[in-house]
């Protein structure tokens, strides 16, 4: 069972004590983010749990508890978004220094390649174009050389859930955004890509895309997953599922996990995040956060059968 902690939320930056307590007690809630009633247990006993996929913008405040993972004998590896945008776009980010030098000391703490570095997404803008994104990643790549053998990247999704809140929070910038994905932008789109790929292979790094349906493989990019069963499998031995999971994006090729997270419970309330769509629900949301509750939110009583490694196969 691989569990995913969370492309909902960012649980290592905000609910990490939850998260130990949880790994201490030996299960957690999952609660259905469509229906609330809708709870089920699961295990997170080092026998039932094949790795641990965290998410996150700031890694911090989890990593006072690394040691304890690990004599747990608990796998994991970091999905780390680092992205060089301004506060209009991510308001309440670590500066980008500090998020470099976190990275680094994270990837010397677990091994860089334990360490993916996700750009994302790529947001194309009168003050964001092509040239400064090639700019930015050629910076931030040479300083991650120690810290990441990985570079995964997509495409603002201008469809998705965060649109709105992404034009509401540009409303009175001057700023104006552009769809990458859009036919009349493919020079930019494939600009980006050969730009980003020619960086890659100058710093020794691996580079994917993430949910995209552009094909960029004559360039030597590939379709990539964030829970990533061969890589769980070359990292630690472990003979995990690589079926594909059937609750995500169609373009989504990650595998089979269990999510620990809810939506709307993020306090970087980033302008474009899909997964905090509804400001309104957010500090809501965060004021029904238990740190003693099996769930991340509210708290669930009654009898909830906790799934195991043997039931999840």
């Amino acid at each position: 069972m691989i569990i995913s902690a969370s492309r909902r939320t960012d649980i290592p930056a905000f609910y990490a004590d939850w998260f130990m307590t949880r790994v201490r007690e030996g299960y957690f809630y999952r609660v259905n983010p469509f229906n609330s009633k809708q709870v089920t247990g699961f295990s997170l006993k080092p026998e039932d749990v094949d790795a641990i996929c965290f998410w996150t913008k700031n890694p911090r405040p989890l990593m006072k508890h690394l040691v304890e993972l690990d004599e747990l004998g608990l796998n994991y590896y970091f999905q780390f978004t680092l992205n060089p945008y301004d506060t209009i776009f991510e308001p309440n980010v670590p500066s980008l220094q500090e998020r470099i030098e976190t990275m680094i000391e994270l990837a010397g703490r677990i091994g860089p390649e334990r360490v993916v570095w996700r750009y994302d997404p790529i947001i194309l803008s009168s003050c964001t174009p092509v040239a400064w994104h090639l700019e930015q990643v050629e910076r931030i790549a040479d300083l991650l050389k120690t810290a990441t053998r990985r570079l995964v990247f997509s495409f603002y999704d201008f469809y998705g859930k965060g649109q709105g809140r992404l034009h509401k929070a540009l409303a009175g910038t001057g700023i104006t955004l552009n769809d990458i994905t859009a036919p009349e932008q493919r020079e930019a789109l494939e600009r980006i890509a050969q730009g980003f790929k020619d960086i890659a292979d100058r710093n020794n790094l691996q580079i994917f895309s993430c949910s995209e349906k552009v094909e960029l493989s004559a360039i030597g990019i590939r379709h990539g997953a964030c829970i990533d069963g061969a890589l769980i499998r070359e990292l630690f031995g472990a003979n995990v599922s690589l079926r594909k999971d059937k609750n995500q994006r169609d373009t989504c090729n990650c595998s089979e996990s269990v999510d620990m997270g809810m939506y709307n419970s993020c306090r970087f309330r980033c302008a474009y995040c899909y997964a905090n769509f509804n400001e309104g629900m957010i500090e809501n949301n965060c004021r029904k956060h238990f740190p003693d509750s099996a769930s991340l939110l509210n708290r669930y009583d009654g009898e909830i059968e906790i799934g195991t490694r043997n039931r999840q196969k």
